[in-house]
């Protein structure tokens, strides 16, 4: 058996088109991943749950209001505090300060108003207060963008 060489030849000019247009290939497939690749800045607004800032809702107690001041970051609750506390209405319900410092725990430790627990004694005083947090961080909510068509 005698073994045939093969003679290949290869011309520069070919070598030179391929090498460009594997080159070419590379960069493209380089330029898809990068499009299509999320953005780190768009990851971020997903998972953003509030927009930053001191929101205020309002309770009537007898002509006289008291504004529930939320402050929240964009993802966390920071501080539940009572507002234009007249003396009057600190007289009338006693227990207004003592159920807000209750559930301002559970909140900090929860960051949301769902299950919350309280006496029965302060029942309806927590719930009122309860609403009123929840309508500020309805208006602190990080409404969801809406894309362009």
């Amino acid at each position: 058996m005698s073994a045939k060489t093969k003679i290949v030849v290869l011309h520069m000019k070919e070598l030179i088109y391929t090498g460009i247009f594997a080159v070419l290939g590379i960069l493209l497939v380089l330029l898809l991943v990068y499009m299509f690749s999320p953005d780190k800045d768009e990851e971020s607004r997903e998972t953003m749950k509030y927009v930053a800032g001191v929101y205020t809702s309002s309770i009537i107690f007898n002509d006289k209001t008291v504004d529930v001041e939320v402050v929240v970051d964009e993802n966390k609750i920071n501080s539940i505090s009572l507002v234009n506390l007249d003396e009057t209405v600190t007289a009338m319900y006693p227990l207004m300060q003592p159920a807000l410092d209750n559930l301002k725990e559970q909140i900090y430790e929860n960051q949301s108003t769902d299950n919350l627990s309280y006496s029965d004694d302060n029942q309806y005083t927590s719930m009122v207060l309860i609403h009123a947090i929840d309508d500020a961080l309805e208006k602190a909510a990080a409404a969801p963008e809406t894309e362009a068509e």
